[in-house]
């Protein structure tokens, strides 16, 4: 098992992990992997854009309404003609595919985790 580098507190105040709900997600033909490109609300942070190569575990209107987070204070990132404007969340399952990190409860779009 790979020793994790420690962070100071500091550190992790840093990162801008924020809860939003999908509100539009459509297909990514451009993609090198199978992809999906979606508009998510940030609640007063606006609405903001990203890709996820989420296809395996999640359909287009499955994701509509549903609550994500997100890392939103890292630099915009060209993919292909697309641009990223956020970090979707996940965890790879037993097959690598990515499972979203979700919330238990609705909460308020834009809330930070703390």
């Amino acid at each position: 098992m790979k020793m994790m580098q420690q962070i100071s507190w500091d550190d992790f105040e840093k990162v801008e992990l924020r809860i939003g709900t999908i509100v539009d997600a459509m297909k990514f033909p451009d993609a090198r992997r199978p992809a999906y490109k979606l508009k998510v609300d940030f609640g007063e942070l606006g609405i903001k854009t990203s890709s996820a190569q989420i296809t395996k575990h999640y359909t287009l209107s499955g994701l509509i309404g549903r609550q994500i987070i997100g890392v939103i204070n890292f630099p915009k990132k060209q993919i292909g003609k697309f641009m990223s404007e956020f970090l979707v969340t996940g965890f790879a399952d037993e097959n690598g595919d990515i499972v979203l990190s979700a919330v238990e409860r609705k909460v308020p779009n834009g809330s930070k985790l703390v």
